[in-house]
């Protein structure tokens, strides 16, 4: 039905006239992101996920074709282990896939409970807090314990969601040069009298190499800031009992107060926690809303999550099996001169400078049957493009040997001159 009384030509302009000038003021936000995403392909940057139609140990079966992969995070081999199997399939009978709930409403289950018990035990803790993954975990660490007015320290590499819980919680973000525990005390120095946190990767994601943990502890109790270690890709491969990074810098919760792991790494599974003292972890309960309004981990996965525990802390030739596979991998790429950054961990970085060179050499191996992963900015900083090469028990020597015949193929980048091996 038309208005009752429609305007004339001479009508002055109404709310909604207004209204609609000011929203063609207004950016169009989809319009904004897709030029940002058309920049990033002009500059050849452009990041796509690829469907892995089956995965069989190291074997990933992409586009009909079956590869030798060389980019999982599976470090110990137990993704597909059959007690990590038979644990999910045992209580996804038993009571279904779902925990219908977040913990603090009525999906905390008996498996959640026994996994939290196993971790802080294996880390030498006294509680663990699961969280739905590793993201989540560090934003809601942040969130609960910094307030404004509060100076958070970071190293340069640190993971993404370290510096966007900072970001998030509102406080003062300061970078120190990576593994720079000199530079590290300079910006805690800096700031004195506000409420501290210096947190780091414990094996940083891209280079593969180690935060100077012990550096960094004394620091932080000179200084009177709390540590928190983000221990992801150090879980299960470092230390004794493979209790990860911290435990091999002979580190304890009066060190390391904040410990962050994952479940999706070594462990196979999905998922991360956060351990230390119990009242940290009470804290967190009430606080860190990543916990608090979260459905809670499937109780399935959670109980083949602590199969892996099990499997990971029982199977040391696991870690000795990787170990010796990290050395062989590097004696062939030192003899070849290939630029491998300088880690002993299962992530072996090809420094090859150029984003195109990384996406080429990629490529090249592809056509070889070897699947790796090109990492580009901004992943990593310009000109720091390379080949992620990460190392799984469940790999053979003659697996690696085949991945050194296939990048002694490769054409030699001048960018990657001079780069560490």
């Amino acid at each position: 039905m038309p208005p009752e009384h429609p305007p004339g030509p001479c009508a002055p302009a109404h709310s909604a006239d207004r209204a609609g000038a000011a929203d063609t003021a207004r950016a169009d936000l989809l319009r904004r992101l897709a030029i940002r995403t058309a920049e990033r392909a002009r500059a050849g940057l452009l990041r796509r996920a690829r469907t892995v139609e089956r995965a069989e140990g190291p074997w990933q079966e992409v586009g009909g074709r079956r590869l030798l992969g060389f980019c999982s995070n599976d470090y110990l081999g137990l993704a597909g282990h059959p007690q990590l199997i038979a644990a999910f399939k045992r209580v996804a009978d038993d009571e279904g896939v779902g925990s219908t709930a977040a913990h603090l409403v009525c999906g905390h289950r008996r498996e959640h409970a026994a996994l939290e018990e196993a971790l802080a035990e294996w880390t030498g803790r006294e509680r663990a807090l699961l969280f739905s993954s590793g993201y989540q975990a560090n934003l809601g660490v942040m969130q609960a314990l910094l307030a404004r007015g509060d100076l958070c320290v970071q190293d340069k590499l640190n993971h993404a969601s370290l510096l966007d819980g900072a970001q998030l919680a509102g406080v003062t973000l300061r970078r120190y040069p990576h593994a720079d525990a000199a530079a590290a005390a300079r910006q805690l120095a800096g700031e004195p009298g506000a409420g501290a946190l210096l947190a780091t990767d414990g094996v940083f994601s891209m280079d593969g190499d180690r935060a100077p943990l012990r550096a960094l502890a004394a620091l932080c109790r000179r200084e009177g800031a709390m540590l928190m270690v983000d221990d992801a890709h150090g879980l299960g491969v470092l230390g004794p009992d493979g209790a990860g990074s911290v435990a091999e810098a002979g580190l304890g919760v009066g060190e390391v107060p904040v410990l962050m792991a994952t479940l999706g790494k070594a462990l196979g599974c999905h998922g991360a926690f956060v351990a230390g003292p119990a009242g940290l972890i009470e804290g967190l309960t009430q606080f860190a809303r990543g916990f608090v309004y979260t459905t809670a981990l499937p109780p399935a996965l959670a109980a083949a999550a602590l199969a892996a525990v099990r499997v990971a802390r029982a199977e040391a030739w696991r870690r000795d099996k990787l170990d010796a596979l990290i050395a062989r991998l590097r004696r062939g790429a030192a003899e070849l001169g290939l630029p491998l950054l300088a880690s002993d961990t299962p992530i072996q970085p090809l420094l090859l400078g150029e984003a195109d060179a990384a996406l080429a050499a990629a490529r090249a191996l592809e056509e070889r049957g070897l699947l790796v992963g090109a990492i580009r900015p901004p992943t990593v900083p310009a000109g720091g493009a390379r080949l992620r090469i990460t190392l799984s028990a469940a790999h053979e020597e003659a697996h690696v040997d085949r991945l050194l015949d296939a990048l002694a193929r490769l054409p030699r980048a001048p960018a990657a001159a001079g780069a560490p091996v």
